[in-house]
C-alpha cells in the first residue's frame, strides 16, 4: 500500500501520481519537477469547510496557512473553496492580492513584523492583524490612526502546551519567541492595553502549538486554556472574546511509521469541548478559526528527481545522486525530516540499500537516508520522493546559483504549468 491514495503502480512498474505517469511528466516537464495534485488540495479543503458548517455553521472559518506553499494559483484554488488565508510577509500578502484573494480573509501573522510592513498591510486594507507583541501593538495603533482606519486585531497568546512534536516546530510552550505568555501574568496586561489603543479594535485571541500534532488531545487541552483565559478577560475586564483562532498543525503521513489522523473526528472533538467550556464559563461561543496548512497540500506534493550518479562503496555505504537537493528540500538537512521515496520508473524484488544525496557542494546535502532503491538503480532514472506538497517549494533556495523546480499542476489527467522553472537568467535578474 501506497503512503497516499493518489499514489499508483502500472501494470509495467511505472509510478502514478494523480492518475498521471510520474516518467512521462518528468519527461515533459523536465526534472527537477514538483508535481501538485490539485483535485487532491481541493478535496482537502472541502473535508475542512464541510466540517467546519456541519459542527459551527456561520460561524467558522478555516484559513489556509500560506507559508505551507505561497503562490498564485493555489490562493486562487483557496479563494474558490471559500477559505480564509494566513500570511507571515508582505511577499505572500501581495502574492495572495495579485492573484485576486479579497483583502478582508486575509490574517497577517509574524512575530518580527516591520514598520514598512505594518504600513503595507495597513493601506492594502488586509482582515486582521494577529498581533505578536506589545511594540507591535504600539506601532500599529500609530500606523491605523495615521491612515484613519479601525484596524482589526487577534492577540496572540501563548497557552503553555507541549505538542510533542519537533522541537525546531514546537510554537505553543512558554519560552518560545512567539506571541505573550500566560502564565506569567503578561497576557493579561497585553489585553488590557490592547484594549486602551486608539485605531483598534480587538476582536479575539490567537493561539498556535506547533506542526505535525498526531497528539488526539492537544486541541483541547487548548480550548481548555484559552476558554479559561476568555473567562477572566470577561469577568475581570468585561471584554467578550468575539473570535478564536487555535492554529493549525494536524499531522500528515510522511511515512508508513505515522499515524493517520482522523481530521473529522477532531474537529468534532474539539467543536463540542469548546461548546462545552464556554457553556460552563457564561461566555458567548466565540467565532472559530483554524490554520491547516500541511494538511491541506503536502499529500498533494511529489518532487521528481533525475538520477546523475550512483556511488557504491562496498562495505560502507551506497548512494544515488540526483538533480535535485537541499535548495527544493532543505527539511532532512534541517530537522531531520522523513519522507517516502520510490523508484518511479520500475519496480523489482531486488534492492539495495542508499542514501538518497542532492547536487548541492555540501556533505550534508542529504534528501533521505537509508532508502530502499532497486539495486540496479542508475544515472538517467527517475526517482520520486513523496509528500512534499508542503515547506518544500516556500523552503527552496538558490544555493549554489542553482533554479528552483517549477510547480506542476494536476486536474482531471491534465496538467498545466503554476509556476514555471527559474532560469539562469532569472538568476542574475536583480543584481547590478
Amino acid at each position: 500500500m501506497m503512503i497516499s491514495d493518489n499514489i499508483q503502480r502500472a501494470a509495467d512498474g511505472t509510478l502514478h501520481f494523480a492518475g498521471q505517469s510520474v516518467p512521462a511528466l518528468a519527461q515533459r516537464y523536465g526534472t527537477p519537477l514538483y508535481l501538485m495534485d490539485e483535485d487532491r488540495i481541493r478535496r482537502n479543503i472541502r473535508l475542512y469547510t464541510g466540517m467546519f458548517q456541519e459542527c459551527f455553521g456561520e460561524k467558522a472559518l478555516p484559513l489556509y496557512a500560506s507559508k505551507a506553499a505561497s503562490f498564485r494559483q493555489i490562493y486562487r484554488i483557496v479563494a474558490e473553496e471559500g477559505m480564509g488565508v494566513d500570511t507571515v510577509s508582505i511577499g505572500e500578502i501581495h502574492t495572495a492580492l495579485s492573484a485576486g484573494f479579497p483583502a478582508e480573509k486575509i490574517f497577517f501573522h509574524g512575530d518580527g513584523k516591520t514598520d514598512a510592513d505594518i504600513q503595507y498591510a495597513v493601506s492594502h486594507r488586509i482582515g486582521y492583524f494577529i498581533v505578536d507583541n506589545p511594540e507591535e501593538l504600539e506601532q500599529l495603533s500609530r500606523e491605523a490612526a495615521a491612515q484613519g482606519i479601525i484596524q482589526k486585531i487577534l492577540l496572540r497568546i501563548t497557552p503553555g502546551i507541549d505538542p510533542h512534536t519537533f522541537k525546531a516546530v514546537t510554537t505553543g510552550t512558554i519560552d518560545v519567541k512567539f506571541g505573550v505568555p500566560m502564565e506569567t501574568g503578561q497576557a493579561f496586561a497585553f489585553v488590557q492595553e490592547a484594549l486602551e489603543l486608539p485605531a483598534l479594535k480587538v476582536c479575539g485571541l490567537h493561539c498556535h502549538i506547533g506542526s505535525q500534532v498526531f497528539d488526539e488531545t492537544v486541541f483541547e487541552d487548548s480550548i481548555d486554556v484559552m476558554t479559561g483565559f476568555m473567562g477572566q478577560l470577561y469577568k475581570d475586564l468585561g471584554f467578550a472574546v468575539e473570535m478564536l483562532n487555535i492554529g493549525g498543525g494536524f499531522g500528515v503521513r510522511y511515512v508508513d511509521t505515522d499515524r493517520r489522523v482522523d481530521i473529522p473526528a477532531r474537529i468534532r472533538s474539539v467543536a463540542a469541548r469548546l461548546k462545552e467550556r464556554t457553556e460552563e464559563l457564561g461566555i458567548p461561543m466565540p467565532f472559530f478559526l483554524m490554520e491547516p496548512g500541511r494538511s491541506i497540500v503536502a499529500d498533494a506534493g511529489m518532487t521528481v528527481y533525475t538520477v546523475s550518479s550512483v556511488k557504491r562503496i562496498p562495505g560502507y555505504k551506497y548512494y544515488v545522486v540526483v538533480d535535485g537537493g537541499m535548495t527544493d528540500n532543505p527539511r532532512y538537512c534541517l530537522y531531520g525530516a522523513h519522507y517516502t521515496v520510490l523508484h518511479a520508473d520500475r519496480e523489482t524484488p531486488f534492492y539495495a540499500v542508499y542514501d538518497l544525496a542532492g547536487r548541492c557542494c555540501e556533505s550534508g546535502d542529504i534528501i533521505q537516508p537509508t532508502i530502499k532503491l532497486p539495486d540496479d538503480t542508475r544515472r538517467g532514472d527517475r526517482i520520486a520522493v513523496c509528500t512534499t506538497g508542503a515547506y518544500n517549494y516556500s523552503m527552496a533556495s538558490n544555493y549554489n546559483r542553482l533554479g528552483r523546480p517549477p510547480v506542476v499542476r494536476l486536474s482531471g489527467g491534465d496538467s498545466y504549468i503554476a509556476v514555471r522553472r527559474e532560469t539562469p537568467e532569472d538568476l542574475t535578474a536583480l543584481d547590478q
